[in-house]
């Protein structure tokens, strides 16, 4: 995957894609309410590598979830990204363990293919009350600890869960913003601190206010559209990078 976005960016200076590849995860993340990791990720690693580059996102994906709270904060739901979070970081590092020295690009497959499936179900008009009870949420926690530890993209079961909850596109963008915003920093705590650079600030700050004046514009379809499109990259992705 990577190297076929190498071959593509031939003759670009890949510091560049970086850069423009952080505004357009900011714009992403403001405007749905996710999106930073999956856009930003593959060209931050390519440019500092794996170790690194994965620590730099978490840094931005941190300052990605801050900037549009300090507006949307009042919109955003404790009770429902806690009942969210609760599962994700309890089970975190019990998948970490229990995957330890596992190859886990089958399960990687599995689950993006899952992830797209839940899409399809959800775009068709599909919404399932069980997932809003307490197994439900268990499970989407479950699967957002796995697919962070498999791949780092534990954003697609949550935003299935949010496009299946029928929230308003308001309530949707804050309290997927507190949900990604307490993970991340849980995460960066645990793989430690890499201070990004002030170009890729910059960019963040650019991409995070396109989006936050979007955002208000979106109409309900169209954002709902939008998480579901995030889900989708984030699905093809897992399945991409393991093959």
């Amino acid at each position: 995957m990577i190297a076929a976005l190498t071959n593509a960016l031939t003759g670009i200076p890949v510091e560049a894609v970086a850069v423009l590849a952080v505004a357009l995860g900011g714009l992403a993340q403001s405007a749905t309410g996710m999106g930073f990791s999956l856009v930003a990720a593959p060209a931050l690693i390519l440019v500092v590598g794996p170790r690194d580059g994965v620590a730099t996102v978490l840094a931005l994906a941190v300052l990605a979830s801050v900037l549009p709270l300090t507006r949307d904060w009042r919109n955003s739901r404790p009770r429902e990204a806690s009942r969210l979070l609760v599962p994700t970081l309890l089970l975190t590092p019990v998948v970490a363990f229990l995957l330890r020295g596992a190859d886990t690009r089958w399960l990687a497959v599995a689950a993006g293919a899952g992830v797209l499936a839940g899409v399809a179900l959800l775009a068709s008009g599909w919404r399932s009350p069980r997932l809003a009870g307490l197994p439900g949420t268990a499970a989407t926690g479950f699967s957002s600890a796995t697919l962070n530890v498999v791949g780092g993209v534990g954003g697609p079961p949550i935003g299935l869960y949010a496009a299946n909850a029928d929230w308003a596109p308001h309530h949707t963008r804050a309290t997927l913003q507190t949900f990604f915003l307490v993970q991340n920093v849980v995460t960066v705590a645990v793989v430690g601190l890499v201070m990004p650079g002030w170009k890729e600030v910059a960019a963040l700050v650019v991409g995070t206010a396109a989006g936050m004046l979007l955002a208000p514009r979106l109409p309900t379809r169209v954002a709902r559209a939008g998480v579901l499109g995030v889900s989708v990259v984030g699905g093809v992705a897992l399945i991409a990078g393991s093959l």
